[in-house]
């Protein structure tokens, strides 16, 4: 079983520690993580010509081509994205817009996959549950299973508090009790998914 966390902060700091930290919880014998970060790579907007559902691919020739390799052999995603202007990053939108091309291979080609999303902002509420409603949307649509912490505590997910530092991130002790409650759902699913 893999599970691939998509890190969608062009920084090396707070999402990616938060993301390294979970997939840590996640991996055992029964499953293997993947982590794959948007820092430093080129990955193209959408640009909605259509090509894709004449061609069965992409016209854009980039890094895409890894993720969309990935996303097909996982069987768990979790999207990290920081917050910038009130929700998901710039990189994070691309992507998920890009999956078209995938669509247009199957429509059901990520379908039944497990899914859970982390949004973290240097303000303690600066569009986190927005940024996690775009990423959950976005599993909907794509036939993915979203997965929250449940009532009291991650209702959507795990939003944490950076102050703009890993060393803010590492301190919100109210992020990593989110995380936990869902990692805890997450692994439930995943079990029943390998049932």
């Amino acid at each position: 079983m893999l599970v691939l966390g998509i890190c969608g902060s062009p920084r090396q700091e707070a999402t990616e520690y938060v993301l390294k930290e979970a997939l840590k919880d996640i991996e055992n014998n029964e499953v293997e993580t993947k982590f794959i970060t948007v820092r430093g790579k080129d990955i193209k907007p959408c640009i909605h010509c259509d090509y894709c559902l004449e061609h069965k691919e992409c016209i854009n020739k980039d890094d895409m081509t890894e993720i969309y390799g990935l996303l097909k052999k996982s069987d768990g995603i979790i999207i990290a994205s920081p917050i910038q202007s009130g929700g998901i990053s710039a990189q994070i939108k691309a992507i998920m817009d890009r999956c078209r091309a995938l669509y247009s291979i199957d429509l059901d080609i990520l379908r039944g996959k497990i899914g859970m999303s982390i949004a973290i902002g240097g303000d303690r509420s600066g569009g986190q549950e927005l940024a996690i409603q775009e990423i959950n949307t976005f599993y909907l649509l794509s036939g993915i299973i979203p997965i929250s912490g449940g009532s009291f505590g991650a209702n959507l997910g795990p939003c944490f508090w950076s102050q703009d530092s890993v060393e803010g991130v590492k301190s919100d002790e109210y992020g990593f009790n989110s995380l936990k409650m869902t990692l805890k759902h997450f692994k439930n699913a995943l079990n029943e998914y390998i049932k």
